[in-house]
């Protein structure tokens, strides 16, 4: 018989062990990532008394995979408008973190002696709080819908965001091994290009596809292009330099956008999750013991340096992003961890071979310690907060707490800051776009035109030909890029406003029509021999004749409004079917008051009753301000409204006000049947003796159903069948009937 292949030997192994070890961590109430991580310890060969994983390299090829499908789920989850939505706060407190942390790290990898490299890592690992953890650690403490929980998930996706960035710089960085200016510029252009220029051409092209096939598609064709869809990006990135985990992050941020999102994101989570196990398996593998208790100092000032760091730095940076003392302070203990982040950056080190072996190893005993301490911090600020507030002047107290009632949310923005910043967004999107599609048909489109028309003769018109068709393909981006704003709101405004505007206004437009005449200079430079003054000439009369085209226009026009269309597609599809919070959350006069979503349990005691039995308004002092059930949205529901299983509640109050709903909503359920095997249902036969209690009574009047909870299906008259046993009939000696209930009912009802 044929032997098994190891890599199949290998995964059985992990499989097995990791759900034995994390069926134990879920018992504990413990994060599954640790169980994870325990479980790849076990199957390593570093550990001598276990079956051991007999080829490791398999293993990390899958956790690869693993790390590109994570990254994906994670843009499935992340949306680049709700980055824009929250405002400066978020950025300066992460920014601010971020910073702080990897200094910190830099600093104190150098305190121990440690190479170049593995500082630089070291700082970005110890920069990465983890999401994962504190969503669960939230979780399990019942803080999730507090004010501040919010405030950290927004910037724990902001780190995340970065931590890709980072991974490419880092990669940068390893690859010249040194830190010039000049090349971390370029690098940084690098990104910015291709991530606008990916989710541009991608929130335009992918919606339109998904939207043409919509009807053939099913759940199985879904999974099957949204994951070839993301290994297509992931190749493309690295052709271009990039990781395939940063391709695979920005095609779930694409599809992010669209209508089946939610859709994909769940056909997705399976297989996240077993090759998520996998990586996080892996990780455990490369936990060496020797080198644990040879680098155990170093392990306790990392746990150290990341507790207090995040402590303090925290603190400052989300009071400087306009949070009061308390809330700063609850915001940074909650962030004093580090998780996956760290390990996929560690990995990425190991992987261009310009990290330290023992840096993994130390790292993840660091992870470890600190997820475990991870709800003692969170539980530690306000104590901490109350201590400070005893030690420190009242003075610098109030003016600390009242920081954020100061900070302004959305600054009153002049005429002229926002047409610019609009004008620069527009000149940057549409010159990327203009460039792409330039080395498109320089790469391609030429070289075919050059060997459709072979020979020197012909050699001009394969060159005008493509000339011809770049500037048709580009007309509607430089229009876009000149013409754009110029008959806003902001313009018209400042035109109208006063005559010192009007020449600024219109060396915008020049500016505009300069960057387009370049373009086109740049396509005759390249394709003809003419003269710098007859390229420019050309450059002028065919810009002018993009401006006055009608049909460039209504196709410029046309374009827009389509990917707009597209961008929208999802919040279009949330008004639809109710899933949409209201506009007015952020405008609650109240600070301490704010929007939170509950969903009511299949077992609440709750269902059933209406609002106004409930009477939540007197019980916790919250409202019910929308209902959501079955994709259907309930307004202000009225007081006999009535609570179903599933519901989603809107629930308008303060931090305490939704941690006693909470508890309540928790609290006031039926449970689990412990006892589910006493359940099933039993058929039992009934002769009804002479002296049966329910001899002369009708089956109402027996109690059969409401004393004894059990049902009479049917009596037996000699027939073929049973026969139907009529309300109206009274029980006479000797009938025989046939009736179905739980065991314990049926004894009673024997015995009676």
């Amino acid at each position: 018989m044929a032997e098994l292949p190891t890599l199949i030997e290998d995964l059985a192994l992990i499989l097995v062990v990791a759900g034995v070890v994390t069926l134990i961590f879920k018992r504990l109430k413990q994060p599954l990532v640790l169980g994870y991580i325990v479980a790849g310890f076990l199957v390593s060969p570093n550990m001598p008394y276990t079956t051991s994983v007999v080829d490791v390299g398999n293993v990390h090829l899958w956790a690869d995979i693993g790390v590109m499908f994570l990254l994906f789920s994670l843009g499935l989850d992340f949306s680049f408008k709700k980055i824009l939505r929250m405002g400066a706060s978020p950025i300066i407190s992460t920014c601010t973190i971020i910073f702080c942390m990897s200094m910190l790290g830099v600093c104190v990898g150098q305190a121990f002696g440690w190479s170049k490299m593995d500082c630089i890592f070291l700082g970005g690992m110890l920069a990465m709080s983890s999401t994962t953890i504190i969503y669960k650690a939230f979780d399990d403490l019942g803080l999730r819908q507090q004010q501040f929980a919010g405030l950290v998930m927004s910037v724990l996706i902001l780190e995340d965001i970065l931590a890709i960035v980072m991974m490419v710089m880092l990669s940068a960085v390893a690859s010249g091994n040194d830190l010039e200016g000049g090349q971390m510029i370029q690098s940084v252009i690098k990104i910015a290009f291709f991530l606008i220029l990916w989710l541009v051409v991608g929130i335009f092209a992918i919606p339109l596809f998904l939207r043409s096939v919509r009807r053939l598609i099913n759940n199985e064709v879904l999974l099957v292009v949204s994951l070839g869809l993301c290994c297509a990006m992931a190749v493309f990135s690295t052709k271009v330099g990039f990781s395939s985990a940063f391709g695979a992050f920005i095609m779930g941020s694409i599809l992010a956008e669209t209508v089946e999102a939610e859709r994909i994101e769940k056909l997705v989570e399976p297989v996240k999750n077993l090759f998520g196990a996998i990586f996080f398996v892996s990780v455990g593998m490369l936990v060496d013991p020797v080198i644990l208790s040879d680098y155990a100092l170093p392990i306790l000032l990392l746990v150290l340096t990341i507790l207090v760091g995040q402590a303090v730095f925290g603190t400052f940076s989300f009071m400087l992003g306009g949070e009061s003392l308390k809330s700063a302070m609850r915001c940074g203990f909650s962030m004093a961890q580090i998780g996956e982040f760290s390990f996929i950056i560690a990995s990425l080190g190991l992987s261009l071979g310009v990290i330290s072996d023992f840096l993994y190893p130390v790292v993840v005993a660091v992870s470890v310690i600190t997820t475990f301490l991870t709800p003692y911090m969170i539980r530690l600020a306000t104590p901490t907060y109350n201590r400070l507030e005893r030690h420190l002047p009242k003075k610098i107290i109030l003016s600390l707490n009242h920081l954020s009632m100061s900070h302004q949310q959305s600054q009153q923005q002049s005429n002229w800051k926002r047409l610019l910043k609009q004008m620069a967004v527009n000149t940057v999107v549409y010159s990327i776009l203009t460039s792409a599609a330039i080395a498109l048909m320089f790469t391609f489109v030429l070289p075919f035109m050059r060997r459709l028309l072979p020979g020197w003769e012909l050699h001009w018109y394969a060159n005008a030909i493509t000339g011809i068709l770049t500037v048709l393909l580009i007309a509607p981006f430089l229009r876009a890029m000149v013409m754009k704003k110029n008959r806003s709101e902001e313009f018209k405004a400042l035109w109208a406003e006063s005559n010192r505007n009007r020449l600024p206004l219109i060396f915008t437009i020049l500016v505009r029509g300069l960057i387009a005449v370049g373009f086109i200079f740049y396509i005759c430079n390249y394709l003809t021999r003419f003269t710098n003054a007859l390229m420019i000439c050309i450059g002028v009369l065919v810009v002018v004749g993009i401006i006055f085209s009608r049909w460039i226009k209504h196709r410029s026009i046309t374009l827009e409004r389509l990917f707009i269309q597209n961008l929208r597609s999802r919040d279009i599809e949330a008004q639809v079917h109710g899933k949409k919070r209201p506009l007015y959350e952020g405008r609650l006069l109240d600070r301490d008051i704010h929007i939170a979503e509950f969903e009511v349990p299949s077992d609440s005691q709750w269902m059933g009753q209406t609002l106004k039995q409930l009477n939540f308004g007197q019980k916790y002092g919250i409202h019910i301000s929308s209902v959501l059930r079955g994709g259907r949205r309930e307004n202000i529901p009225d007081g006999d409204y009535v609570i179903f299983p599933g519901d989603t509640l809107q629930v308008i109050g303060s931090d305490a006000q939704f941690t006693a709903f909470r508890d309540a909503l928790e609290r006031e359920r039926f449970g689990e049947d412990t006892e589910v095997e006493k359940r099933e249902m039993k058929l039992r036969q009934l002769v009804i003796g002479a002296d049966s209690p329910f001899v002369g009574k009708t089956l109402i009047e027996s109690g059969i159903r409401d004393v004894y909870s059990c049902m009479v299906v049917g009596l037996e008259e000699g027939k073929e069948s049973l026969s139907a046993y009529r309300p109206n009939r009274r029980f006479q000696e000797g009938d025989i009937i046939w009736v179905v209930g739980e065991q314990e009912s049926l004894d009673a009802l024997l015995h009676s």
